[in-house]
């Protein structure tokens, strides 16, 4: 175990007793700094004193309800969200994604693939985290993206900087990431497979509810007008894109 996995800190917020307990001890025994509670409203507290670099997140909670608290949490924090719930509908989940979940686990569910889960969105986040931080470092094959001007949509890859309209857009990791691929791949048309398999990993390659939210989160928050999009395109039944750079001159 990794002193820097020991010092990770995930709050739970789950309302029943028996789960509480079980995840705690899950957590605990895997070496991570955990606390747990049992409503939105004392999460909410929680989460500012605490300040988890992961959420467990039950929706079916007391005093606040599970979306309310991720709304107020989002306002501040892009640490990642995993949802745990006994819905499985599909409005649910796109709700929950909505708000700004970054996972959504049904219950009952494996603690194998919950750990799991927690592995993947905790080491994107400590990646975003350790790229902002560095300076100069090098990240894919040019430092950046730029298509419409000074004023249009700018991704500074070295800075995990991005802007558009001339002002910075924040996004929370896994947004990040999904914009990065696209990026990165500018001009080229790619699969709703392919992007869930870069972004969330091969267990998500069907998800295609995930890849439809988080496009819809990254078109409200750079697009001058999401509903005519002129970065994040999609190729009908194929996939997304963005066009190419300005030019290759911009990107040196």
């Amino acid at each position: 175990m990794s002193s820097s996995e020991k010092k990770t800190r995930i709050l739970c917020v789950e309302d029943d007793p028996q789960m509480r307990t079980f995840l705690l001890a899950q957590l605990k025994a895997r070496g991570y700094h955990s606390q747990a509670v049992r409503d939105g409203a004392q999460a909410v507290d929680m989460a500012a004193i605490f300040q988890p670099q992961l959420v467990l997140l039950d929706l079916s909670l007391p005093s606040l309800d599970g979306l309310s608290f991720l709304r107020r949490f989002r306002e501040w924090s892009t640490a990642p969200v995993i949802v745990l719930s006994a819905h499985d509908e599909e409005p649910v989940k796109i709700k929950a994604l909505d708000v700004g979940a970054d996972d959504y686990l049904t219950k009952p569910f494996s603690i194998n693939e919950l750990l799991a889960r927690v592995r993947v969105a905790l080491r994107r986040a400590d990646e975003t985290e350790r790229l902002r931080n560095s300076a100069g470092g090098k990240e894919g094959q040019r430092p950046l993206y730029r298509c419409g001007g000074e004023n249009g949509l700018i991704v500074d890859f070295a800075r995990r900087h991005v802007s558009s309209g001339g002002s910075e857009v924040h996004l929370t990791p896994t947004e990040y990431d999904l914009l990065c691929e696209l990026t990165r791949n500018a001009g080229k048309v790619l699969t709703h497979r392919e992007l869930l398999q870069r972004v969330w990993g091969p267990d998500y390659s069907g998800e295609n509810t995930y890849l439809r939210t988080f496009v819809r989160h990254l078109r409200r928050k750079l697009e001058p007008d999401p509903s005519q999009p002129r970065f994040l395109r999609n190729q009908l039944g194929v996939g997304y894109y963005v066009p190419p750079p300005d030019s290759e001159k911009s990107l040196t």
